[in-house]
């Protein structure tokens, strides 16, 4: 039988916890009758599952007959990829020709007899959604990664216009928080800025512990302590159980080292590499003391409140910290501790 886990990133697995909560608020969102939001951004750090979320909500509305869904890359020009996907749909593409639509001096379609050619992306997009809005469908586009870059910058200017007209189009994008921070402080784009961020929350912990225990056949005490050693991390989920059918039998501690490894190939390597010395210096103390006081980790690093206040926020929102109540933070990624500890010399901070 094959192994019902992926260590693939963005790929839907087969073993897959979905976050209910966060995914019908988006689904009730989109299919209201009347939307109260039309973006959303799905934030988180890396391995959190943001891609495979959007592609479950987008194969969700997929499935409904008045939507249709287009995945574009931010990597090429967006608006030339949204308008040739739209026209290769086929009920599309009777649309736009029954509405003598003429797209052949963008190089896709027919010329067509006393029609005027279009010579604009934004303007062919535009009478396209105009189109599909009359028809009563609804689109939805979805973007992964994205970064501050050209062509984001062009489609989503181009999306504000599309929203102020009152098309039927809806856009999901995932990226890293600092990523879409920039993004939405572009001063062209303030309709970004007012786009609701989704921050994805771990696993829920009930569930993590039904599906090992379902798939390893597991008593209740082992699955939770599989559970346990993921902190609801996705990514940590599909290695663990990954690891363990590989393994043939239910010795878990016999596939830490190996997990240790894989979180560190994967994942722990680039997130380390894009905190700042600071950053690391505060992480450092929390593996080096196990200490979660915040008063005490900004006493042992010599900082003021302020200070100190500055460099929780950043590492909450990278997802390296959490928030534990109030007044205390502990390490939010599984076995980050130990990563810690092979890379730092921990001895300057206990």
């Amino acid at each position: 039988m094959q192994n019902p886990f992926s260590i693939s990133f963005g790929t839907t697995p087969t073993q897959y916890i979905s976050r209910i909560t966060q995914t019908n608020q988006i689904l009730d969102t989109f299919k209201a009758e009347v939307p109260s939001n039309h973006v959303y951004m799905l934030t988180g750090v890396r391995g959190c599952g943001k891609t495979v979320m959007m592609t479950d909500i987008a194969e969700k509305l997929r499935k409904e007959k008045d939507w249709i869904v287009v995945e574009l890359s931010p990597e090429r020009d967006m608006l030339q990829s949204l308008a040739a996907n739209l026209y290769a749909i086929p009920q599309l593409h009777a649309l736009f020709l029954k509405a003598k639509l003429d797209f052949s001096a963008l190089g896709f379609g027919v010329s067509i007899e006393n029609a005027a050619p279009i010579t604009d992306i934004e303007v062919a997009v535009g009478r396209m959604l105009e189109h599909i809005t009359k028809a009563g469908k609804r689109l939805l586009i979805t973007v992964d990664e994205v970064t501050n870059n050209a062509n984001l910058k062009v489609f989503a200017a181009a999306f504000q216009i599309y929203l102020r007209r009152d098309f039927n189009v809806y856009l999901i994008m995932t990226g890293l928080y600092d990523n879409l921070y920039d993004l939405q402080n572009e001063k062209s784009l303030t309709f970004l800025y007012r786009a609701p961020k989704v921050v994805l929350e771990p696993l829920n912990y009930t569930a993590v512990v039904a599906h090992y225990k379902k798939v390893f056949e597991l008593k209740s005490d082992q699955a939770e302590y599989m559970a346990r050693l993921t902190k609801g991390y996705s990514f940590a989920f599909q290695v663990l159980g990954y690891l363990l059918w590989e393994r043939g039998d239910k010795n878990i501690d016999e596939v830490l080292f190996d997990y240790d490894q894989y979180l560190e190939e994967y994942v722990y390597s680039k997130i380390w590499s894009e905190l700042s010395e600071t950053d690391k210096n505060v992480t450092c103390v929390m593996a080096a003391t196990g200490e979660t006081n915040v008063g005490k980790i900004r006493e042992k690093l010599g900082m003021t409140t302020p200070q100190f206040s500055v460099y929780r926020d950043r590492l909450k929102r990278k997802g390296v910290i959490t928030a534990t109540g109030h007044g205390f933070v502990s390490l939010a990624l599984p076995r980050f501790e130990e990563f810690v500890r092979i890379h730092s010399d921990l001895e300057n901070y206990s």
